[in-house]
């Protein structure tokens, strides 16, 4: 019984391993079984430590994955796995780099894990995760809808690009790569200071979150609440970055599509209430 806590790990580790290997065979591709293995346990080894009460285990994560992602995927292999790269890919009628990343993590992905990208991969929140306002300030504000137009910019941004038929569109993906990325942390961190909400980002402006959210509803890891042991003390939905109320286990509860799996509210609950 003792042991049974580690399950989660393992089968964490068995879902990407399952990925890598069918992407590799199908695909004829090696580089699938490294990334998809590389991922998959990292992700593993955060929810290990996580288990183990080890602080940083999230932050272990984010740094591991954020960093390969960013820097080998992007600034190496020149990819652009923002979601400008994910359009460019789609409109090539190619099932390759982004347009794999984002049906696996983004996509179908938040049917088992919600928005876990948010809280252990996204290279974007891994800077921001940093900052000092680790904890909202303030209620949220009702600036979501800064997000569709974000979404609807990037995929004009690409078929204009492909209407206009320019020339050495891969360069123009890395660049885009590169100037989205710069300007991604300065709206963040800027954000980040002016709400006092280092989540403040990913809360009005992610384009992503337009395909996370939607899919997050129907997750099935999700935090949820022992009634018989909370003792409504509130601690959790102070702690939360993401504003959740995860006291409430319907799916329809404030904010449900916006927990990152962060644990940050099981980690506090004075009671163990949640899991």
């Amino acid at each position: 019984m003792h042991n049974r806590k580690y399950l989660l790990p393992v089968i964490m580790l068995a879902i990407f391993e399952t990925v890598a290997v069918t992407l590799w065979l199908t695909k004829d591709n090696l580089f699938y079984l490294f990334n998809f293995s590389y991922i998959g346990i990292s992700i593993s080894l955060g929810v290990f430590l996580f288990i183990r009460r080890y602080q940083y285990a999230r932050r272990i994560v984010q740094l591991l994955v954020g960093l390969y992602m960013l820097i080998y995927l992007g600034l190496v292999c020149n990819e652009n796995m923002q979601i400008e790269g994910f359009w460019y890919y789609l409109f090539t009628g190619v099932f390759e780099a982004a347009t794999i990343h984002y049906a696996v993590a983004k996509i179908f992905g938040p049917l088992l894990f919600g928005r876990g990208w948010c809280g252990y991969a996204c290279w974007t929140a891994m800077v921001l995760d940093f900052l000092p306002y680790k904890v909202p300030a303030e209620p949220r504000k009702k600036l979501g809808w800064i997000r569709y137009i974000m979404f609807a910019a990037s995929l004009i941004f690409v078929a204009s690009l492909f209407l206009a038929k320019a020339g050495n569109m891969e360069r123009i993906m890395f660049w885009a790569f590169i100037i989205g990325n710069a300007a991604y942390y300065s709206v963040g961190i800027a954000l980040a200071f002016a709400f006092k909400d280092n989540r403040a980002f990913c809360k009005y402006i992610c384009p992503i979150t337009v395909f996370l959210k939607p899919m997050s509803y129907y997750s099935l890891f999700r935090v949820k609440c022992d009634k018989e042991k909370c003792i409504a003390c509130g601690k959790c939905k102070k702690v939360c970055p993401m504003n959740v109320d995860v006291t409430d286990n319907s799916r329809k509860r404030e904010n449900g599509t916006e927990c990152i799996l962060c644990m940050e509210c099981v980690r506090n609950c004075p009671k163990d209430a949640l899991s």
